[in-house]
């Protein structure tokens, strides 16, 4: 008999998890035994629509949930509102979500309460403080104390979940799927390099909340003094956030040496990430993708959730002291040898294989539940 396809609501919501949910989307789609839905909470609203377009992915449900400057306390509300009323229409058998989003914690709520068992993709990153990232460490560990399944990228993150009391079946190391979407993109040759001149290249990417005032304010001076050097080029996609570009703007808007654009859609900031010489970012997933392409990576933060980067020697966790982040961008910039060392690292996110190994312990073990079940009935 032939076994009825493991119906898989994926919960996304902001870029990220577009990115990184899209090869899981793409691998269920090719298989006979999992029909995917994917519901799009709208976070990233503005955003989402043509990355998902870019990555292949269709949304089934946009919950359009966004309003403007709104507290995380609404957000929640509304999206598990929401969710509720979208998981009682589809009925699905397993809801899957990333990473450590309000969108990924509403999802694995939602689900939790309708009595549907979560996958959760990227799984155990940790930086001890439970405020920094913030709300994103809170989000993770809660969605791990409701997840049946746990998906994590590295054996560290593994780790940090053993340690944690999960058991170890339901732990599973897959890599990152962020690697899988990059690749992907890549061999697609859509992109264009978003850089006007063939200096030294700089990418700064910048929007974490805790960095958000006078932090980020500092940031932007440290950028500004980089491409005061008048040999650099600094190329900074301004997110949506208004918290941001206040931020951002007021030091950085009409520098000769620096280029501010919209933000990139995802096959023109593949391209523009493998065209340049450094990358300062506050980012996670930028953190996973640079080093995939040979990029020293700064990271801009006083903790990271990726610390494999830095023990690799692909990244470096250089605070948000602007004198601190411009010595360390100027030493990489003057010092080719230091330069190539991390650049040349190995990369320890993966092998672009990770979303055909979560699929297939997904449906595997989806499947042969069913069938336990079944059996019993019978």
């Amino acid at each position: 008999m032939t076994e009825p396809p493991v119906r898989a609501m994926l919960v996304l919501g902001t870029r990220p998890e577009a990115i990184k949910l899209a090869p899981v989307v793409r691998a269920m789609d090719a298989s006979p035994l999992c029909e995917p839905i994917v519901v799009s909470s709208g976070q990233h609203r503005e955003m989402l629509a043509p990355m998902l377009a870019a990555l292949d992915v269709k949304a089934h449900a946009d919950l359009a949930v966004m309003r403007d400057r709104q507290r995380l306390s609404g957000l929640t509300g509304r999206l598990v509102t929401a969710l509720d009323a979208v998981l009682r229409a589809e009925r699905p058998d397993v809801v899957v979500v990333q990473g450590d989003t309000t969108t990924a914690l509403c999802g694995a709520l939602a689900a939790s309460y309708e009595q549907v068992p979560v996958a959760h993709v990227e799984a155990g990153l940790r930086t001890g403080n439970l405020y920094n990232p913030f709300p994103e460490e809170l989000n993770r560990r809660l969605i791990t104390r409701i997840a049946r399944w746990h998906f994590a990228p590295t054996e560290r993150a593994a780790a940090c979940l053993r340690a944690e009391g999960i058991a170890g079946p339901d732990v599973h190391t897959t890599g990152n799927t962020v690697i899988d979407n990059l690749h992907w993109m890549l061999r697609q040759d859509r992109g264009e390099v978003a850089f006007r001149t063939a200096g030294k290249r700089i990418l700064v990417t910048l929007h974490r909340r805790e960095n958000q005032g006078g932090g980020m304010r500092g940031l932007a001076g440290a950028v500004r003094r980089l491409a005061d050097r008048g040999d650099c080029e600094v190329l900074l996609p301004l997110h949506k956030s208004p918290a941001v570009r206040e931020a951002l703007l007021p030091g950085l808007s009409g520098h000769p040496g620096v280029t501010i654009c919209e933000p990139l859609g995802y096959a023109d900031f593949t391209a523009t990430l493998a065209a340049c010489d450094l990358v300062l970012t506050d980012s996670g997933g930028v953190q996973e993708e640079a080093p995939s392409l040979g990029k020293p990576v700064l990271v801009l933060r006083t903790t990271t959730e990726r610390p494999e980067a830095i023990d690799a020697g692909v990244a470096r966790l250089v605070g948000t002291d602007p004198g601190e982040v411009y010595a360390a961008a100027t030493r990489l910039l003057d010092d080719p040898a230091e330069r190539d060392r991390m650049a040349r690292a190995v990369n320890p996110f993966g092998d672009g294989r990770a979303a055909g190994r979560i699929v297939d312990a997904l449906v595997g073990d989806c499947l042969r539940t069913d069938a336990v079940r079944r059996a019993a009935r019978d």
